[in-house]
C-alpha cells in the first residue's frame, strides 16, 4: 500500500501496488509490479491504460482499497472480474 509518490521506492519486484490513483510519475515502477489496484479511475484512466500496455492486471475504483487492504498482505486480484481476495 503506497499512500503517495514519495513512498514509491518501497515497491519491490512482484508487488501488487495499492494506491489511491496513479499518474505519469508512477509509470517507471510498472515494470516491477505484478498488479495494480486503485481507489479512483475508470477504463481510460492512467492506471488502466498503462497496466494494459505492461500486460498486468488492474482494478480501478476499488473503494477504500488503501484502508481495507493492509500493507504487506498477500492478495490475489482478478482484472477481468474486479475481485480482490485477501489471503
Amino acid at each position: 500500500v503506497i499512500e503517495s509518490l514519495e513512498e514509491i521506492d518501497r515497491l519491490e519486484t512482484d508487488d501488487i501496488l495499492i494506491a489511491r490513483f496513479t499518474d505519469t510519475g508512477w509509470t517507471s515502477k510498472f515494470v516491477v509490479i505484478k498488479g495494480l489496484v486503485t481507489e479512483h479511475g475508470g477504463v481510460l484512466c492512467h492506471a488502466a491504460i498503462v497496466s494494459r500496455e505492461y500486460g498486468i492486471p488492474c482494478i480501478v475504483c476499488a473503494e477504500d482499497a488503501t484502508k481495507r487492504i493492509p500493507d504487506g498482505s498477500t492478495i490475489t486480484i482478478n482484472g477481468l472480474t474486479g475481485e480482490i481476495l485477501l489471503h
